[in-house]
């Protein structure tokens, strides 16, 4: 009787083997086994059906290589290794192509015209603009060219007409273009790119060219009206004399109070900064501010400190370069409008300008541009992306823009797109992070040169970049982390989704070379 009870659990194992499918296909289980197991244990997703119905975005077996590559241990591992390799529901499968999101979001960002609320900080627009998004809420002045690029892209023509209008509207009504459109924002500016906006405009009506060449002639004068009362250390407010007396410019702000949108932070900062005057410290804060650039390496006397920061001691490569840019476009402009006298200043100013950046900026022993610092009187060591500017601009010659070229492609090149600098500091301007607007400035600069391939592969690696991150999150974000093409990190807040200038980017270069979104 015994052995009869038995003789059924004996045949269980053979019965299962009849029951099974014939020629069935492997579970997910049977294909990625241990990886299976791990992300089932660790609980990646709280329903387990979740990962069993995962579709893979490559062949199991380099999904499987990858991962005895890599060997991901712990759920935030595991978590980012499967968003990786695999779209999960609710997930990619329900997400739009890259291209087709970003036509997308152009009205998610979009504001309308609107007067501030009494007591509040913003400054009321006249006419429709686009935001960068999240915690930027406000129109940002260098943000906007680059996002602008984006709208050229898609045919918003109007809208870039419109923000054109909230600019020239801003320097009329304040004498320069405020970092962003709050009142905290009113005592400094950021990088001019105002004439390379107009640039961008289809708009040919002669009395609009008139206004506008106007506010560009004003725009320049707040960034030259400290050439009226240099001190004997030959700087004052963003104009500093060089030794040979030639004209350059820094970046500047007109307080030295705590920023009012980071209050707590700069007070803390000044406070490590002691013996040094708070304000002097506050100062140099809001003025890298004002460069785009908060913060980095560039403006600290030791790079792992922030409260080294002396902004207002460098003389900018940058700023200098977009500086000649609208000195050229406004001679150009008074040119074509017939105010001969005009034209003929502005021309007289660029080629000094030039001239100065060739002299100061442009460092022919190590064949590199360079910022100065007007104390030490010497080039800064540090090999940056705003070296590019001056290709961007135009200034370079061939030979100079030949040994950017090669110090580019061998200290600043990432798996994932251009890094900001070689330093990895904790500051968001450092390695490993890079920039939608310096990738274009790169590929723009180096393309001009007839650096065609370099030009393309950062760009291919910068939209791949985007697309990978879109990919495992949905989101288009400010910044990203080049060497491990991953969201970017550091800085004083959180990285922001969005985003104008990605956005933009992304879209001028898929716009030039659609084979960059192939795989997208």
């Amino acid at each position: 009787m015994i052995a009869n009870r038995l003789r059924p659990l004996v045949l269980l194992p053979a019965l299962a083997l009849l029951l099974q499918a014939q020629n069935a296909p492997p579970s997910p289980a049977d294909i990625y086994g241990p990886l299976f197991g791990a992300v089932q244990e660790a609980q990646v997703f709280p329903d387990g059906k979740t990962f069993a119905d995962a579709v893979p975005r490559q062949d199991p077996q380099a999904i499987m290589a990858a991962y005895a590559r890599e060997k991901p241990v712990g759920k935030a591992a595991l978590t980012t290794f499967v968003r990786r390799h695999f779209s999960v529901r609710g997930d990619a499968q329900a997400r739009p192509p890259l291209r087709e999101r970003i036509r997308a979001l152009w009205p998610i960002l979009g504001r309308a015209p609107f007067a501030p609320v009494a007591g509040s900080s913003a400054l009321g627009l006249d006419h429709g603009y686009v935001v960068p998004g999240d915690r930027f809420q406000e129109i940002y002045y260098w943000d906007s060219y680059f996002t602008m690029l984006g709208l050229k892209a898609d045919g918003q023509a109007p809208l870039i007409e419109a923000m054109l209008a909230d600019f020239v509207d801003l320097v009329e009504r304040y004498g320069h273009v405020p970092n962003g459109t709050r009142t905290y924002y009113l005592s400094r500016s950021q990088p001019p790119f105002l004439a390379l906006m107009m640039d961008l405009s289809d708009n040919r009506d002669p009395v609009l060219a008139k206004r506008r060449l106007a506010a560009l002639v004003r725009e320049h004068a707040y960034w030259m009206a400290g050439a009226s009362c240099l001190d004997a250390a030959g700087a004052c407010a963003h104009v500093v004399r060089m030794p040979d007396g030639s004209l350059l410019n820094r970046y500047w702000d007109a307080r030295e109070s705590p920023r009012d949108e980071s209050w707590r932070e700069d007070r803390e900062t000044a406070a490590r900064a002691a013996p040094r005057a708070a304000g002097v410290v506050q100062r140099d804060l809001r003025a890298a501010a004002e460069s785009g650039w908060d913060f980095s390496s560039r403006w600290l006397a030791d790079p792992m400190r922030l409260e080294t920061i002396h902004t207002t001691d460098i003389v900018p490569v940058d700023l200098n370069s977009l500086l000649w840019m609208a000195e050229t476009r406004i001679a150009a402009r008074a040119t074509a409008a017939g105010d001969a006298a005009t034209a003929r200043r502005f021309g007289d100013l660029a080629a000094r300008r030039k001239a100065a950046i060739d002299r100061y900026l442009w460092v022919a022993g190590e064949k590199r541009y360079a910022d100065w610092d007007r104390v030490t009187k010497r080039p800064t060591p540090a090999k940056t992306a705003a070296s590019l500017l001056p290709l961007f601009a135009g200034l370079a010659s061939a030979d100079q823009a030949r040994a950017v070229a090669a110090t580019t492609r061998a200290t600043l090149i990432g798996e994932g797109g251009l890094r900001t600098t070689g330093l990895r500091t904790g500051q968001q301007w450092d390695a490993p992070n890079g920039w939608a607007p310096l990738q274009w400035i790169a590929v723009e600069g180096l393309g001009r040169y007839g650096e065609q391939a370099l030009a393309k592969d950062i760009a291919r690696r910068w939209v791949a970049t985007v697309a990978r991150t879109y990919a495992e999150t949905g989101k288009l974000l400010e910044k990203y982390d080049v060497e491990e093409r991953k969201p970017g990190g550091g800085g004083e807040y959180p990285t922001q989704d969005g985003f104008g200038w990605t956005n933009g980017v992304t879209a001028a270069m898929l716009e030039r070379w659609p084979d960059l979104g192939a795989s997208d």
